[in-house]
């Protein structure tokens, strides 16, 4: 879906039933052949299109990859719309690491590296989609004040609070990804995610 973040080229002549397809497509080979196989001509072949019609909705290749890294957060901000809440503010913001980011990082390895990681990709164009991972941030930041409403943020902030859970999520992805986690990943991520939320009361 295009939204919010995303920054167009020329007026589009295509619907959004084709950016979809080829952002779909466009994902698909940069986690099958990695950042360098992508083009506008790989991706348009992909869908059975012209170039011309990626070039009429994102602009460029540059655009393209901008559309890509927006997509990541455009997908984390859904899932978090839709997880329940509790009357447990901690457990639901370790939900959403493992069950939101979790599931994210092990079905769009690719994005992952596009929107969070940067890869193959310039300030300025990261910058592109700025809007789209504040918007994805400011809902998770929601789950994090609700910590801060019942005192268990302890001597923190809610943005000092969140870069830690952002920086042990992104680890754990790291680790995965490798294969270096053993069976029962998803029970590790519970693990450490909880005992850094619930640890934070405490200090």
């Amino acid at each position: 879906m295009l939204r919010k973040g995303v920054k167009m080229g020329r007026p589009r002549e295509y619907d959004e039933r084709v950016a979809n397809a080829l952002l779909e497509a466009a994902e698909r080979i940069v986690d099958e052949d990695g950042l360098d196989a992508l083009s506008v001509r790989v991706v348009a072949n992909a869908v059975g299109v012209t170039t011309r019609a990626v070039y009429s909705l994102f602009g460029s290749k540059d655009g393209l990859l901008v559309a890509l890294g927006a997509r990541a957060f455009h997908l984390l901000e859904d899932a978090l719309h839709v997880l329940p809440t509790t009357s447990d503010p901690a457990g639901d913001l370790v939900e959403a690491g493992v069950v939101v980011f979790r599931r994210f990082v092990l079905d769009h390895p690719a994005l992952l590296r596009i929107g969070f990681q940067f890869e193959r990709m310039s300030p300025q164009l990261a910058c592109q989609f700025r809007d789209a991972a504040d918007a994805a941030l400011e809902t998770l930041q929601g789950r994090c004040a609700r910590l801060a409403d019942t005192g268990q943020l302890g001597s923190r902030g809610i943005k000092e609070a969140l870069c830690a859970f952002d920086a042990l999520c992104e680890g754990l992805a790291a680790l995965e990804l490798r294969g270096q986690m053993p069976p029962g990943s998803e029970g590790i991520w519970r693990d450490a995610l909880r005992a850094l939320v619930v640890g934070w009361r405490f200090t």
